[in-house]
């Protein structure tokens, strides 16, 4: 079992930051009820619809909008455990993820990648992921693993799977990847059922999760449905991650950004506990400002660092394990 740090100066009993009073914070909970109950958020999936309506949400089936009452997402998120353990292939390396635990993994998601030998900027190779993740694998200071990057000379709808491949080659820490679909995951699932010897084995100790995004603003696509449907009856650890970026797909204003990342993790964390209550989740966040000058979006700015702290101090607010960018 892995040590977990703690947000802390040594000899003391530690300190925290937050952007926000618990007042405040109160206010993002209550406009991300209203919005919840007024607006609602778009469902494009006909099972997940079926889900929320017979749970007892206001459901239009035409437009796909669902708007679910206060008490329903309140006993939802209740529904979610507070900690839980990310099971890694050797034990030395599980991870207990919840409370004050602070940990680290490598940045992810890369399509591009600078060649340590030439000083090439080109597109990642199967060889390459694997390359970084023993590194990381290596690396005390590194959890678990976050693909860090593509497997750009394999084909486009077999990728994750050959992404899986790679880091589970080079790791025996757990790992999260971002499937392609929900056919993807159950293949993964069959390929965790091989490597740990048995389907016994891997449900009790599943080495790896899964996770996809909601599409800003406030829209759970049919594919950002079917894969956290799939993950939780694989009774996976999920990733519900938004991407919101302030100034594009959310507000301009940061405290409204807040709310509608709210939103959509919520509702996604919802959905994942009307698939199977108590389904391990993460209230993840990768939403930062856009760059109103190029269009992009500004990792290493001072707001993604605020909206960083502010979604960090959200999910303490629901007792869910945060899961947070660090730009």
């Amino acid at each position: 079992m892995r040590r977990n740090s703690r947000p802390r100066m040594l000899g003391s009993g530690g300190f925290g930051f937050s952007p926000f009073t618990q007042d405040e914070y109160d206010a993002i909970h209550e406009a991300t009820m209203e919005i919840l109950w007024d607006h609602g958020i778009y469902v494009g999936h006909e099972e997940a619809l079926e889900l929320f309506y017979s749970a007892g949400a206001t459901v239009d089936k035409k437009s796909g909008m669902v708007r679910i009452p206060s008490w329903l997402l309140n006993d939802l998120i209740k529904a979610a455990p507070d900690n839980f353990v990310l099971h890694a292939r050797n034990p030395e390396n599980d991870y207990v993820i919840g409370g004050n635990r602070v940990g680290f993994i490598n940045f992810g998601e890369a399509v591009k990648y600078r060649d340590p030998y030439t000083g090439e900027l080109r597109e990642p190779t199967k060889k390459d992921l694997g390359d970084v993740v023993r590194v990381t694998d290596y690396l005390e200071q590194i959890d678990f693993h976050h693909r860090a990057m593509v497997s750009g000379d394999k084909p486009p709808l077999a990728s994750s799977l050959h992404n899986w491949d790679a880091i589970a080659s080079n790791t025996d820490k757990h790992f999260f990847l971002g499937p392609v679909s929900s056919y993807h995951i159950k293949r993964m699932v069959e390929m965790g059922i091989a490597v740990s010897g048995s389907e016994e084995e891997f449900r009790k100790r599943p080495f790896f999760m899964v996770g996809t995004c909601p599409v800003s603003p406030l829209r759970l696509t049919e594919e950002f449905c079917d894969m956290i449907m799939e993950g939780a009856r694989q009774d996976l650890p999920l990733m519900i991650l938004s991407m919101a970026l302030s100034g594009g797909s959310s507000s301009v204003h940061l405290a409204g950004t807040l709310v509608s990342h709210n939103v959509e993790v919520l509702s996604g964390i919802a959905l994942a506990q009307l698939v199977k209550k108590g389904a391990r989740c993460f209230y993840g966040s990768s939403t930062t400002a856009m760059d109103l000058r190029f269009g992009s979006a500004a990792v290493g700015s001072p707001e993604a660092a605020l909206i960083g702290a502010g979604t960090a101090g959200l999910a303490k607010y629901y007792n869910l394990p945060s899961y947070i960018s660090g730009g």
